[in-house]
């Protein structure tokens, strides 16, 4: 096991385009670090160059007390599990495994004990003498991870290894991750484009975009304390609905107008965001989570009120996700854009909000709510956990990694480079 640093990386192809910009990442001994982002982002050719498949253009790596920039795969003790299995299909499920060992010359009373080993751990045992036509994809890729399991490596690099897989088994599949994570403790380093496979997988997730590293953090901080507007969207499904608000002062304390509707914010949240009271009577981006709503006849009875008029609903047996529209404009930012055009290609669950230029919002109710397409509703939101961000740079108010409001707009490149 080792650590993996990646110091200023760089890598940049013919014709100047930069795929990974300046990245700054360190990857624990023995953590599970998850690279997500959309497509393009540069997460791949990050473990590409960690692995030795893609020559850096700048910068340095190093795994555990080696700088590697220099040395070829084979010698850099690490594995990579792909997404297309790579497996030989001459051979049996018992050769593909031993095959990595074989190369190496070792013993074969030890290749046979490590084959065994691995098998075992995977389930494999029954298939041993089968060739990988002869078995599932599920199954393709459990020998594929075996392979590298049996060479104990000092780091597993795995790119989008379920993504071939049907829904209900990359589900099993990812638990069979978690739990071989757990039992080997191997540095592991995985690529993927679904934030959802990020969050459950991930001791830490590093989401990346346009080449340069957004923000990395456990997977409920990610969740809970986004650094921009991109994150935020990004991370969390259904994603956070935003809309421009304006934040003001009364008799009643601090709160929230937009399309009609007024939000209380409470002091605590106030003094728990540095700078957020410098926007008051300003104009700012507000976000709210899907999940920060509820059924006002299931809510708490200090949640702020919000009556709405539900356009769709889907139900999804615990749960009702209602979508509604408001009456105000889609957030017009380069980061909603991006998230935005994320969606349009698949990559995303983020609904693209298309109806009369209204903004189309996603409440996650209680699935006692009788709620039904076209009626009104009398929804709640928990206002301690609202979002705020800066209209111009994007930034999460008050976050530890984002400027106060006073020196947002001033710094905003300082601050962008600061991510």
């Amino acid at each position: 096991m080792a650590k993996i640093v990646l110091d200023g990386v760089d890598k940049v192809y013919s014709g100047g385009v930069k795929a990974v910009d300046g990245l700054d990442l360190e990857i624990r001994d023995g953590e599970f670090m998850v690279l997500v982002g959309p497509s393009g982002c540069g997460k791949s050719t990050a473990l590409r160059m960690i692995a030795g498949l893609e020559e850096i253009s700048g910068g340095k790596i190093a795994i555990g007390d080696r700088v590697v920039n220099d040395l070829a795969p084979k010698d850099r003790d690490i594995a990579m599990v792909f997404q297309n299995y790579a497996l030989y299909p001459h051979m049996t499920v018992e050769q593909n495994l031993a095959f990595g060992l074989k190369l190496r010359g070792t013993p074969k009373a030890e290749i046979k004990e490590k084959v065994r080993e691995a098998a075992k751990m995977l389930g494999l045992d029954q298939f041993l003498s089968r060739k990988p036509a002869a078995l599932s994809g599920g199954q393709r890729q459990r020998v594929a991870m075996g392979r590298a399991i049996v060479r104990e490596p000092q780091a597993f690099l795995m790119d989008e290894p379920l993504s071939n897989l049907d829904a209900k088994l990359r589900v099993s599949m990812r638990a069979s991750l978690s739990q071989l994570h757990e039992r080997l403790g191997v540095t592991t380093v995985y690529v993927t484009h679904d934030q959802v496979e990020a969050m459950t997988l991930g001791s830490r997730v590093c989401v990346l975009r346009e080449g340069r590293l957004q923000q990395v953090d456990t997977p409920q901080r990610l969740f809970d304390n986004p650094v921009n507007l991109f994150v935020a969207g990004f991370i969390g499904s259904p994603a956070m609905n935003f809309v421009t608000a304006e934040l003001a002062r009364g008799d009643g304390g601090a709160h929230v107008a937009f399309a009609g509707y007024t939000l209380p914010v409470p002091d605590e949240v106030i003094e728990a965001k540095p700078g957020l009271d410098g926007w008051i009577g300003k104009k700012l981006i507000l976000g709210v989570r899907p999940s920060d709503f509820e059924d006002a006849a299931h809510a708490k009875p200090e949640w702020a009120p919000m009556r709405a008029k539900s356009s769709v609903t889907e139900e999804l047996g615990s749960e009702i996700n209602v979508i509604f529209t408001i009456d105000a404009p889609p957030v017009e930012h380069k980061d909603t854009a991006d998230l935005a055009e994320d969606a349009a290609e698949g990559e995303s669950d983020m609904a693209i909000p298309l109806i009369e230029n209204k903004a189309l919002w996603t409440a996650r109710v209680n699935s006692r709510s009788h709620v039904r397409p076209g009626q009104e509703i009398d929804l709640a939101v928990d206002t301690r956990r609202l979002h705020f961000f800066d209209p111009s740079s994007g930034l999460a108010i008050g976050h530890a990694a984002a400027p106060a409001a006073e020196d947002a707009r001033a710094d905003e490149p300082a601050a962008k480079k600061a991510l």
